[in-house]
Order: structure tokens, then C-alpha cells, then sequence
């Protein structure tokens, strides 16, 4: 954060919700700078100085959570669309670790994916999961997607990613994770230690050219109204049966 704070009359001259624009963008410095180890002080100063003047009540910060608690307090009264879930304060990324293991033979094949954000999801579950490498078909956006590498959290850089231009380039059987009526559950499904997994597009799922390619068919198991799940999410479900019956862990 370059710019100097905002004097008293400039400050409540600011619509309510940038006023607490402000506020999140002091609270987003001072983080950096206690994350940093730099003299967190003038954040401090004035971020009291714009809670005083909006009348808001005394905050006391204990540690380096209440910063972004307080942060989201903030943003929830912004309003401001430029702020998104993945630009928000980052201890996930100074708390990474060393991997435990190598990727498994396991394929996982995007099919025309048209979200990055889903892509940059099922990156983030593939590497933490360390469930097997990528491959990009049809459309679904690449790893030099901003998007994708955005969302990804820098799981991108670590997943070993390949465009997939031909079917034959990937390992056998064929696993769908799809609504299909002859779909087995994930839980009862003896995943190999070898396969390619399949995910389709979020508004139509599997193309019918990869579906005739198809050996087997498995599903979440679902008890609400609704049909189907986001596929980010459905994939990391699946990813965490597979390593937990095949112990890839």
C-alpha cells in the first residue's frame, strides 16, 4: 500500500462503503507487514484513527487471525466486486510444505472444462492430494490461463499438466465420473492403481465422443434435490476415496 492515509474530512467525505474499503486495504497492509516483520505501527495508527472516525467500536487485535477476520468484516460492508475470495490474506501460502511423495501413474482428464476457476481448483486438490497428472482436453482453459493460475494457488507450477490431443495417449481403463444411470458410488468402486479419470463440462458433462470411449462409469452419492454437484468439488470427494483405498498416501 503506496498511498498516504486519508485526513478526517477526506475520509468521511467517502461513500460508507469505500470507507470501509479503506479499512480493508489498511488491514491488508498491516498483515503484510507483521507477515514481513516491519514495523506494523503506522497500519495501526491509522487504522484506529478510521474506526474512531466511523464510530465503530474498539478493536483490540490478539493475534495475526483477528487481522483477517477483521479484514473480512470489512469487505462483507465494501461491497466491492474487485475483491475476490482468492485475493484475500494468504497464510495458506506462507505455510507450505514440502511434498511427501511423487505423483501415482493416475491420469486425470479434463474434457472440455469450461470454468478456470474449476481448473484452478482441481489443480489446488491434485497437488495437495498428489493424485496424478493433468491433461487438458477440448477446451478447458491451460495452466498460462491468469485464471487458472490465479485460483490454483501456485499448484500449477507443481502438477505435472500436458494438453491431451489424442485418447490413446492415456492410460487404460477409462473411469467417468459422471450422473450416469449405470454409475457406481466412489466408495464402491475398486479404483485401479492405473486409470485415466474423466471429468466433463459443467453444464453438459462428458462429450459423446469420450463417453464411447468409456470402460467405466462412478458418481458421488447425492441425497438433496439437486442432480449433480460442482465438478471441482465432486472431483475431490472422488480424489479422496481413491487415496484412501488405494493407500497412494
Amino acid at each position: 500500500m503506496n498511498e498516504a492515509p486519508f485526513n478526517k474530512s477526506k475520509f468521511l467525505k467517502l461513500p460508507l462503503h469505500l470507507q470501509h474499503k479503506k479499512c480493508a486495504d489498511i488491514l491488508r497492509a498491516l498483515y503484510g507487514a507483521l507477515l514481513d516483520k516491519k514495523d506494523p505501527s503506522a497500519f495501526f495508527s491509522t487504522y484506529h484513527s478510521y474506526c474512531e472516525w466511523m464510530a465503530l467500536e474498539d478493536w483490540q487485535q490478539k493475534n495475526i487471525k483477528d487481522i483477517a477476520d477483521r479484514y473480512h468484516f470489512h469487505i462483507a460492508l465494501a461491497k466491492d466486486d474487485v475483491i475476490k475470495e482468492h485475493d484475500l490474506l494468504p497464510p495458506i501460502r506462507r505455510g507450505d510444505h514440502i511434498a511427501k511423495e511423487d505423483f501415482p501413474p493416475i491420469a486425470i482428464y479434463m474434457d472440455n472444462l469450461r470454468s478456470a476457476y474449476n481448473v484452478g481448483s482441481i489443480l489446488r486438490t491434485t497437488e495437495a492430494l498428489r493424485l496424478g497428472s493433468l491433461y487438458f482436453g477440448g477446451k478447458t482453459p491451460f495452466i498460462n490461463n491468469k485464471k487458472v493460475e490465479k485460483t490454483s494457488m501456485g499448484a500449477s507450477a507443481l502438477v505435472p499438466c500436458f494438453i491431451c490431443t489424442s485418447l490413446a495417449d492415456l492410460p487404460r481403463p477409462f473411469i467417468a465420473l459422471e450422473t450416469a444411470e449405470e454409475a457406481v458410488t466412489v466408495s464402491n468402486f475398486p479404483f485401479p492403481q492405473v486409470f485415466t479419470l474423466f471429468l466433463g463440462n459443467e453444464e453438459y458433462g462428458i462429450s459423446d465422443e469420450v463417453l464411447k470411449e468409456i470402460d467405466h462409469f462412478v458418481h458421488v452419492p447425492l441425497f438433496g434435490a439437486k442432480n449433480s454437484i460442482n465438478v471441482a468439488c465432486a472431483f475431490g470427494i472422488c480424489g479422496q476415496e481413491i487415496r484412501r483405498q488405494k493407500g497412494i498416501a
